[in-house]
């Protein structure tokens, strides 16, 4: 709430003049038309502050059903935060009824229609009033003479503060500067070093928003590239993943490859070699059989049937020593180290896959330096 001090003191400089203003009331014992209208201008004010902003009331003002008033833009406050899910009017949407909320100033329940803070009833005779208050302010400050708001000095009561000490930075009077303490000090009129430093003040104040409009404009410039920088990071991130995917897929395929040349090898030497057994197996079979016609040829008793018998085995034995010479598999036949990948320089290769700094063009044509991947080996 705005409040209005009638007795100001104000200190500049460790100095502390007193200040009259206009409507200070009169010393104790007297009375008059203007102390009776301060006090009624500061009950007026009283009544029309609104209890939520502790302002004046800003028009339009609304009444509440309990009689109390409320700018509408606080009741409307209130009236949302009490219903967060009410439709404002102007929605597509129908306005849900029933909203309620209760008086800063009673606690009183009030219940609104689907108008909201809207429906509630204007109070004019308020803002007439407000508008009446404003006028009346306007004329006192206006009407308010110049010497009732003339600083006074503190050590000489009835002299007007009107000059300013340069050595010791504070306004004074010219008793003080006659014949007090400021005395040997360098003055100047108040109202030139008033201009002098209003005017430093003023540019100080303009070059000090240039220069924030300025930082806010570095801020802005900065909090865009971060976002680029996101953006960049992220597609590089991707392209990187797509590379190396790619890699991966690309070593993937030729390790198929050439698994699949070793599991050839391995089926054709598995072929040869078991086409060899089954060879070996029937020559070894037709041997056995071979050697127990001998053992039983060499148990015939009469002679001419085992000359007859023992011609027959010893043709056959023959012809089996002949059939044993099969193919043998040569020295070192089952050996597969011949399939040896030599891998070491491509592991240095890959190890060693670093970035290579380019400029090229975002996708929104500005331009800007991106990262950009390099598969080529560094030795």
């Amino acid at each position: 709430m705005r409040r209005r001090r009638r007795n100001a003191v104000f200190s500049v400089g460790g100095f502390s003049p007193k200040v009259y203003a206009a409507n200070e009331p009169p010393a104790a014992g007297s009375s008059g038309p203007g102390a009776s209208s301060g006090v009624t201008m500061e009950n007026l004010e009283k009544q029309l502050i609104c209890p939520v902003c502790l302002e004046l009331f800003s028009k339009p003002v609304v009444i509440l059903p309990c009689q109390h008033n409320l700018c509408r833009k606080c009741a409307n406050d209130i009236f949302q935060s009490a219903n967060p899910l009410w439709q404002s009017r102007g929605s597509s949407s129908i306005a849900a009824s029933g909203g309620r909320f209760r008086c800063p100033s009673c606690r009183h329940e009030v219940v609104m229609d689907r108008h909201g803070v809207f429906g509630l009833q204007r109070n004019l005779l308020v803002e007439n009033i407000i508008d009446i208050y404003r006028q009346q302010e306007s004329s006192r400050l206006v009407n308010m003479k110049p010497e009732q708001q003339q600083l006074m000095c503190e050590e000489h009561e009835e002299e007007k503060i009107n000059i300013y000490c340069l050595s010791c930075q504070t306004p004074t009077c010219s008793m003080c500067k006659v014949f007090g303490q400021h005395k040997d000090c360098d003055v100047a009129p108040l109202s030139s070093v008033y201009m002098r430093q209003k005017t430093e003040l003023s540019d100080g104040i303009a070059m000090l928003v240039a220069s924030n409009d300025h930082i806010q404009a570095v801020i802005s410039q900065m909090e865009e590239i971060c976002h680029t920088v996101e953006d960049n990071g992220q597609r590089q991130r991707e392209h990187l993943a797509n590379h190396f995917d790619n890699l991966v897929s690309i070593l993937e395929e030729r390790k198929q490859e050439l698994v699949g040349v070793i599991t050839k090898e391995q089926d054709d030497k598995l072929k040869h070699m078991r086409s060899l057994i089954r060879r070996h197996s029937d020559h070894l079979e037709g041997a056995v059989t071979l050697v127990e016609s001998a053992i039983q040829s060499m148990e015939e008793p009469h002679m001419s049937l085992f000359l007859q018998s023992a011609r027959v085995i010893l043709e056959k034995m023959a012809a089996t020593a002949r059939a044993s010479n099969i193919e043998r598999p040569e020295l070192g036949y089952e050996s597969m180290s011949h399939f040896m990948v030599d891998t070491d320089d491509l592991a240095d290769m890959l190890r060693n896959i670093d970035f290579c700094s380019s400029v090229g063009d975002d996708e929104d044509d500005l331009e800007e330096t991106e990262s950009e991947f390099d598969f080529s080996s560094r030795y």
